[in-house]
């Protein structure tokens, strides 16, 4: 029965929308209902509004102050919000002025496989020797805890209980045969070791100050594309921190 009336339907007649008179032609195209519904609803809220902004203009406080008054301003009737700047160091500036993206990241890419070889060379013992740590022994008695001798229960010297690593037992240290070094060579040893742990952190902090150079690069390339809506600056550049968006999710064709 279904089919019958589907096929009874195919020879109707088309009913077709009422066309603009010629005479009327220079008018334009002749409103239709759904128009002019879309039309009616945006001039019903258009009234909202301003009945509702007159109302607030009504009630206003004349002594009232709130730090958005002086944040904003209005320019030709518009509302616009005053940008603030982003709190870069100078040398950021001048390479995000001055360099591309491209060069920025082959240069923090280059910095960190320079991180990663003194890391590996150094072994951070001394980093590893600093950090706190907590060691429990168990005994029986409170005259056992009195007398408890902390580098014979390690069996090692007193001097190198302090450390995490590298610390050999004492049968381990007779079968030692250290080689004979002056002091002169432990001096420089030092130093040199010294150089190369103030070289790595030094390259860390200018692995960090291009990582912020590289991600403020992305969002100002990011905010040049047309969107509908204009991302919201939620927080300010800083010198260890790139600019925050929030953008509006867009669904994509």
């Amino acid at each position: 029965m279904s089919s019958w009336k589907k096929a009874a339907k195919s020879n109707q007649k088309v009913h077709r929308e009422r066309a603009q008179p010629s005479a009327r032609q220079h008018l334009g195209l002749l409103e239709k209902k759904k128009d002019y519904k879309q039309r009616a609803r945006d001039r019903n809220e258009k009234e909202a509004t301003l009945k509702l902004l007159r109302k607030r203009a009504l009630n206003k406080n004349p002594d009232e102050f709130y730090h958005h008054m002086i944040n904003s301003k209005i320019e030709q009737g518009e509302h616009h919000e005053l940008e603030q700047g982003d709190d870069f160091t100078k040398d950021q500036i001048k390479l995000m002025q001055t360099q591309d993206l491209k060069y920025v990241t082959m240069k923090r890419t280059m910095e960190s496989n320079k991180i990663r070889r003194l890391q590996g060379q150094l072994h951070m013992t001394d980093v590893v020797n600093e950090t706190p740590n907590n060691h429990i022994f168990f005994v029986e008695d409170e005259q056992e805890a009195n007398e408890f001798d902390l580098a014979k229960r390690l069996d090692t010297h007193p001097q190198l209980i302090g450390r995490r690593s590298n610390r050999p037992r004492l049968s381990d240290l007779e079968k030692l045969q250290l080689a004979s070094v002056s002091a002169d060579d432990i001096e420089r040893i030092n130093r040199e070791r010294g150089q190369s742990y103030g070289e790595l952190m030094r390259r860390i902090d200018r692995e960090k100050e291009l990582t912020v150079v590289q991600k403020t690069l992305e969002i100002k390339r990011a905010l040049k594309q047309r969107r509908a809506l204009k991302p919201k600056l939620v927080a300010k550049g800083t010198p260890h921190q790139a600019p925050q968006f929030k953008f509006k999710f867009e669904r994509k064709r």
